[in-house]
């Protein structure tokens, strides 16, 4: 396991694209730890709308970046109060969507400084069964990211004031509002600790969970290139917006790998423009769903055949072919 030391930057579209780098560039013999704390922003799951994910006026006002990651899952808010961290490892199926393996070590060295932390639900750790970090991954499907962020001492207040959040979500959760299920890990501390302080002492405790670790710097040339792709992908409005269309007719419903929303433009009696959202965590691009639909009489029969050579888990994890074709011709969700 190797580290990477990303030499304090807290921008949150450098931090984003250096993760990334790594993934795609770094030696695939090796594992790699990567630490890093975020300006205020917002972090995009990669199938979700931002337009209805973020509260716009707040944003804007308060400067917050906005800014969408490579995996899925839901929108998550960072400041200086929380800590990010991400293994880089070889893709290896029964690993995907494990999120189990990955936390242990995180939760094995939160207990060593008093924080029993536990895994619940798809991909969180709870703290007295409130959440305290989220995680999620990416595939290349040669290589894979495992990332998560912890809560340790953010403002719990502007989550709920700069994201959207949807109540049918709060619903499935059985809780009334999101700060009433999120805690800070300072709040569980006997001696209270700064970030830097925790970021230490998690990465000791992480150093004994596996083999030790070597330190590595990029090179001048490496952080070029992380500065060359934060340009060119994450600073533009194209990928942290772009996804947004316009529809006539909207579906959507929340399944346990969570929610699925589609927007569909209907011209004709032909699908003219399909885009698929949600929270989920998937493998294969949404885009090879909404290609094939595209053009494709709004027929049920005529989708179902379309779709029969597809293996819908890939896409969105375990939801059956036959309730993803429902979903297109069900009614919405209700928020109740």
């Amino acid at each position: 396991m190797i580290f990477i030391e990303n030499e304090g930057h807290t921008n949150p579209m450098l931090n984003l694209a250096l993760e990334e780098y790594a993934l795609r560039n770094f030696n695939s013999q090796s594992d790699y730890l990567l630490f890093y704390i975020n300006e205020p922003s917002i972090i995009i799951g990669r199938s979700q709308n931002t337009l209805e994910e973020i509260n716009h006026d707040y944003v804007g006002k308060n400067h917050i970046h906005v800014v969408r990651r490579i995996s899925g899952g839901g929108a998550v808010y960072h400041d200086y109060g929380n800590l990010n961290f991400s293994f880089i490892t070889n893709h290896d199926i029964t690993s995907l969507n494990n999120f189990k393996k990955f936390t242990e070590p995180v939760i094995s060295s939160l207990s060593k400084i008093g924080v029993k932390a536990e895994l619940k639900g798809r991909n969180d750790l709870l703290v007295n069964d409130k959440k305290i970090s989220g995680t999620a991954q990416f595939s290349t499907g040669k290589r894979m990211v495992s990332h998560g962020t912890l809560l340790f001492d953010t403002d719990l207040g502007e989550v709920g004031n700069a994201l959207q959040v949807k109540m049918s979500k709060i619903i499935s959760k059985g809780h009334k509002s999101v700060r009433s299920r999120v805690a800070n890990i300072s709040e569980y501390l006997n001696n209270p600790l700064k970030i830097e302080e925790f970021r230490t002492l998690l990465l000791e405790g992480l150093y004994k969970e596996r083999e030790p670790f070597e330190t590595y710097h990029l090179t001048p040339e490496e952080w070029q290139s992380v500065h060359l792709l934060k340009e060119e992908k994450y600073d533009s409005w194209e990928w942290n917006y772009g996804r947004s269309p316009k529809f006539n007719i909207q579906r959507s419903k929340r399944f346990s790998v969570g929610e699925i929303d589609v927007r569909m433009f209907v011209e004709k009696g032909y699908l003219t423009e399909l885009k698929i959202f949600g929270d989920f965590f998937g493998k294969e691009p949404l885009e090879d769903i909404e290609n094939l639909l595209t053009g494709v009489k709004y027929d049920k029969e005529q989708i179902s055949q379309k779709l029969k050579g597809i293996i819908i888990e890939e896409y969105f994890g375990d939801v059956p072919k036959s309730e993803f074709i429902e979903l297109l011709y069900g009614s919405d969700e209700e928020d109740i």
